[in-house]
């Protein structure tokens, strides 16, 4: 039979969560002898851990670092002023009365919408706020090669979350590091009861960068490029004591009521997210829709299906509605799309080709398809610097026009 003759499979003939909306494809998952996976097995293990006692670990971790601290700052949260970051900042600053460093490695693909949400986070907790922006051309071919060398577009934004907290907390001596939620949450990739990766110095590589900077160099990116992005020795990390912690292994996380909670009290804003059916997750970066439309040609599935996952096992809508919701989501080509291949030079067909490539052996004969965006983001797929750039650089200076 020719090779043109043959069918492909489609997305339904994977193998999926009995439970959820997870197909085989997912990097790192595991099915137990019933076929649930092991977001769903974690899911319920959540509901059996004794949270009060694990909340009263988690005081007393935060009244001995501030006893340690001394006239210094208490500890360091990483924030983007994203749902998480901004809930971290309530709980540390509001309930347990710390005196955290906010720290902030900018992805240079703040929306408009996440530009407000960080400034207003800013504002509304009253933090110390330090930020490290690579410059914009470094960024443009870094997103370049990630795509071949990790199947996104942003090895920069993993590789330089986890590099600046830790230089930060070298720099400014504050051995406590304190994250979000838990890896055992939703990712598939660990349980409460196996974490499989606790933080430490190459946490943010084992878990999302998958390459170290030196492994990015190329004839576009040299080692000075990519110097900022290296984390501190292990010798300078264990001489300040750094380490790490995820406030979702200590108090109960969700992120939905949480960000019902922000959003009333302190302003927070959800946006239109390209390839999601809530309007939350990654609100402060126009590049979500590529990095999850990227997922979808190598794996099979995107944001939605994490999302919808969660609703089901919520209980919110059936495992059919799910799939078949996440898949229409999904399969839509982002717009956002066009500002990567913009900047980066990239043609479309390289970009496809490129994540063909990277795809497992369960994907090879897989029909994955592409549909055209129905109608445009209400959220402009443009970072917000260059919306500021170009509204401001023709404009009369005001003192002429008035």
């Amino acid at each position: 039979m020719k090779g043109a003759d043959v069918k492909k499979s489609s997305l339904s003939d994977l193998v999926y969560c009995i439970r959820c909306c997870m197909p085989e494809t997912q990097e790192g998952i595991s099915f137990d002898d019933m076929g649930i996976c092991t977001a769903c097995q974690s899911s319920e293990q959540k509901i059996h851990i004794d949270w009060v006692e694990r909340e009263k670990i988690l005081r007393n971790i935060l009244e001995k670092a501030k006893s340690v601290a001394g006239n210094n700052y208490d500890c360091i949260v990483p924030i983007s002023g994203g749902k998480d970051s901004v809930y971290q900042l309530h709980v540390l600053v509001n309930v347990y009365g710390m005196k955290p460093l906010a720290v902030t490695f900018s992805h240079n693909w703040y929306s408009e919408t996440g530009e407000y949400n960080l400034q207003n986070a800013l504002k509304e907790f009253s933090v110390d706020h330090l930020l490290f922006t690579p410059n914009r051309d470094l960024v443009n071919r870094i997103a370049k090669k990630s795509i071949s060398a990790i199947g996104d577009a942003c090895w920069h934004c993993h590789a330089g979350i986890g590099a600046f907290s830790l230089q930060a907390a070298v720099g400014f001596n504050i051995p406590l590091l304190i994250w979000g939620e838990s890896i055992a949450e939703t990712s598939g990739r660990a349980s409460y009861k196996n974490l499989v990766h606790t933080f430490d110095r190459d946490y943010f590589t084992k878990v999302s960068a998958k390459r170290t900077p030196s492994e990015m160099v190329c004839e576009e990116i040299s080692e000075k490029d990519v110097h900022p992005f290296n984390p501190p020795s292990v010798d300078d990390i264990e001489k300040a004591g750094v380490w790490g912690l995820h406030l979702g292994d200590y108090i109960f996380w969700d992120e939905e009521r949480q960000t019902e909670f922000i959003v009333d009290k302190f302003g927070w804003k959800e946006t239109e997210m390209e390839g999601h059916i809530k309007g939350y997750k990654s609100a402060e970066c126009i590049m979500a829709g590529v990095h999850d439309f990227a997922c979808y040609l190598k794996r099979g599935y995107g944001r939605a299906t994490f999302q919808a996952c969660v609703d089901v096992r919520a209980g919110l809508m059936t495992r059919e509605e799910g799939i078949k919701l996440a898949r229409e989501i999904e399969s839509q080509r982002p717009g956002a799309l066009d500002y990567y291949l913009k900047v980066t030079g990239m043609t479309e067909e390289t970009f496809y080709n490129t994540l063909k490539e990277l795809r497992g052996q369960k994907l090879l004969d897989v029909e994955v398809p592409v549909l055209e965006k129905l109608k445009p983001n209400l959220e402009k797929t443009v970072p917000f610097f260059e919306q500021l750039i170009q509204k401001h650089r023709n404009r009369k200076d005001p003192r002429e026009e008035s």
